[in-house]
């Protein structure tokens, strides 16, 4: 039998050789990770004006996505009053020197003061000229974080389209935000202005909405997250309002 001592070393030395071949495996495959959620967030971005861009967005493969991204729209990153923050800019804010909108961390510019925080603002241009200005929003569900990324047309009030997603909302439940096509699609058409020009949002109603163009119907047993999603469109938006309210001057 084995003596206590080489079985100590034995376990050692083959669990330092896991790590080193584990360590070498994420450093190795780090690249196609960051690749693929590069991909992966373009694709939740273009997402809410899927319907412009056509069927073919369902069979859009990684090429065709950083094509659209590379030819179709420009990125900014905004300040709180509205300012297109320059690349310099973001260098002395002590932003890495090549981030971009898409790659702007949300999560960690929400935990900055209001009037500190960035935004990532996206403008598309469609093959026909029509222009949409597309803005991310952030906020809280029932159990965890939610996003989305809201498509404006270029009257400055109409929604074209959303996308949502979420970290661990209930599926079937909470989760149909993301997975319902049926209660993304509500939102297309509806105004984020009224017809005085007050900001007005778009509400997510539980029973069914009764104001055709600034209200959605709720998701049954999804409550909180419901209300999650009408406060997060309410003040994800507000966000961009300096920067919308000089588009519609």
């Amino acid at each position: 039998m084995h003596s206590t001592n080489y079985i100590i070393k034995f376990v050692l030395i083959l669990t330092t050789i896991v790590a080193v071949v584990l360590s070498l495996m994420s450093t190795g495959l780090k690249p196609i990770h960051d690749q693929n959620e590069a991909v992966y967030n373009k694709s939740a971005i273009l997402s809410a004006i899927s319907s412009e861009i056509g069927d073919k967005f369902a069979t859009l493969t990684s090429e065709d996505i950083d094509a659209i991204f590379d030819k179709d729209v420009k990125q900014m990153i905004i300040d709180m009053e509205g300012n297109i923050v320059k690349s310099e800019e973001l260098a002395n804010m002590g932003y890495k020197q090549d981030v971009t909108a898409e790659s702007l961390d949300m999560e960690k510019e929400m935990k900055k003061p209001e009037k500190d925080r960035l935004l990532p603002l996206y403008k598309y241009t469609a093959p026909s000229g029509d222009l949409y200005y597309i803005v991310s929003v952030r906020g809280k569900g029932l159990w965890d974080a939610i996003w989305g990324n809201i498509a404006i047309r270029s009257d400055i009030t109409t929604i074209a389209g959303v996308s949502f997603d979420h970290k661990a909302e209930t599926p079937g439940l909470g989760a149909e935000i993301k997975d319902s096509k049926a209660f993304q699609e509500q939102f297309k058409g509806k105004k984020i202005y009224d017809d005085q020009g007050k900001y007005t949002s778009v509400a997510v109603i539980k029973g069914g909405a009764k104001d055709p163009e600034h209200e959605v119907d709720g998701i049954s047993g999804a409550t909180i997250t419901a209300d999650g999603v009408t406060e997060m469109m309410w003040r994800g938006i507000a966000y961009y309002k300096p920067y919308l309210n000089e588009l519609k001057k």
